[in-house]
């Protein structure tokens, strides 16, 4: 039996459903928006979803085209509401929906519906992840305009700081709807005229220049040549300096050419806040393709991973990459946990030789990351107006913080001021 992940804000509806379902033998979730829709999506991986059109804080058919444009739309969705619309089944079918059922449901419709949906072949339908998948990070804003803007004025685009799965994303955001994709680490043999006339409008991509072999060199060097005739966009990444490869025996042309018009990927250091949702997605990848097991990780392991990341010195795509692939191998539960995290990654000190994680902090790591970062940030103020004495002047010279914007940092946070003869609140 299947896991069906049933997505509606009326309660009546999702314990119905989930009822039917269950007698059916089906194991169901249930998500009452597409805010938990989301979470439950992406911990759990559901063979199907029954998705509601009309939710109060983001519609169905917004949602399925979030997870189409992102990759995320990886198994088969049927749509539901009861005010369906010809045109609004239309649209869905056409975002990717395999069906649409018009409430109130029958019983029997459902039924055949789920049957009919759970037998679909959505495999071949997969669209395949670009950088929307990572959300609307301004990081990953930046990095999409960049990439756009440089291959708009060029044929030949390397990418440095990465490879595997970020070079990709990278790569299927610049590839045309529709268009052709050659993978150069896949082609074993000679490239040949014909092969590029039908990669013409197309995408060229190497995943990792280090890792091609005598032959695809060589392939490379043909494609490089031809690529701006036949309007082809030849895309490559290195984790290396092209010196070292030059080094290694390759043609210092074909490198000069490569290296002309270059893009160097953000640096996860200087973004930790970020992090927690590119190691979600990542993981999700590496699920979807069969990499690793079916996993997904806690709050608190996000939360200590993006402590620990920052202390990781030089540490970078493919070292996060490969960090959470071994954490999916050898995790022993389906959830990723702080073990798991601390069995990889040895403790980091500070220069005073203090834990970066002192046991009076640990709950942090127990919350979501805006919880932590309100807990840490109340604990922080409340230190400052005990040390200095409910003094705001000073509060606001030490915390570094204009003092209107202290006040109202204080108010949301729901720490008490006491009020000074001296002090007038703006």
């Amino acid at each position: 039996m299947a896991e069906i992940l049933v997505v509606d804000d009326e309660i009546g509806i999702r314990e119905l459903l989930s009822e039917i379902l269950a007698d059916e033998g089906h194991s169901v979730r249930l998500a009452e928006n597409a805010t938990a829709a989301r979470k439950l999506r992406s911990e759990h991986n559901p063979e199907l979803v029954l998705l509601d059109i009309w939710m109060p804080d983001t519609d169905g058919i917004s949602l399925l085209k979030e997870w189409a444009s992102g990759g995320q739309l990886t198994m088969p969705v049927v749509m539901m509401s009861g005010h369906g619309t010809i045109d609004t089944a239309v649209e869905a079918t056409r975002i990717g929906a395999v069906d649409f059922l018009e409430k109130p449901i029958a019983l029997q419709k459902l039924l055949a519906t789920v049957k009919k949906a759970l037998k679909h072949d959505h495999i071949g339908q997969r669209p395949p992840a670009t950088l929307e998948a990572l959300g609307h990070a301004p990081m990953f804003r930046d990095l999409k305009k960049r990439l756009e803007q440089a291959a708009a004025k060029t044929s030949t685009l390397m990418l440095k700081g990465g490879t595997g799965t970020i070079a990709e994303l990278c790569a299927r955001t610049l590839q045309r709807p529709q268009s052709p994709w050659l993978d150069l680490l896949e082609c074993t043999t000679p490239m040949t005229q014909e092969l590029l006339q039908k990669t013409a409008g197309g995408l060229i991509y190497v995943s990792d220049l280090a890792a091609l072999g005598k032959l695809q060199q060589m392939n490379l060097t043909f494609a490089l040549e031809r690529v701006a005739r036949h309007n082809i966009l030849l895309v490559a990444a290195s984790s290396q300096p092209l010196t070292s490869l030059g080094a290694r025996g390759w043609d210092t042309q074909v490198l000069a050419r490569l290296g002309e018009v270059w893009l160097a990927l953000p640096n996860l250091a200087q973004h930790g806040d970020d992090l927690p949702e590119v190691l979600s997605l990542f993981l999700r990848l590496m699920v979807e393709r069969q990499e690793v097991p079916l996993r997904h990780f806690s709050s608190a392991a996000l939360n200590l991973l993006r402590v620990r990341w920052a202390s990781c010195g030089e540490a970078g795509w493919n070292e996060l990459q490969a960090l959470i692939r071994n954490l999916a191998l050898t995790a022993l539960d389906e959830e990723i946990g702080e073990a798991d995290i601390l069995r990889l990654l040895p403790e980091v000190e500070s220069q005073d030789g203090v834990p970066l994680a002192p046991e009076g902090l640990r709950e942090l790591f127990e919350q979501p990351l805006r919880d932590a970062r309100d807990a840490f940030e109340r604990h922080y103020f409340e230190h400052l107006l005990r040390a200095e004495g409910g003094n705001m002047t000073r509060v606001a010279e030490r915390s570094g913080l204009e003092r209107t914007h202290l006040y109202r940092k204080l108010k949301q946070l729901g720490v008490a001021v006491g009020r000074r003869s001296e002090e007038v609140q703006p």
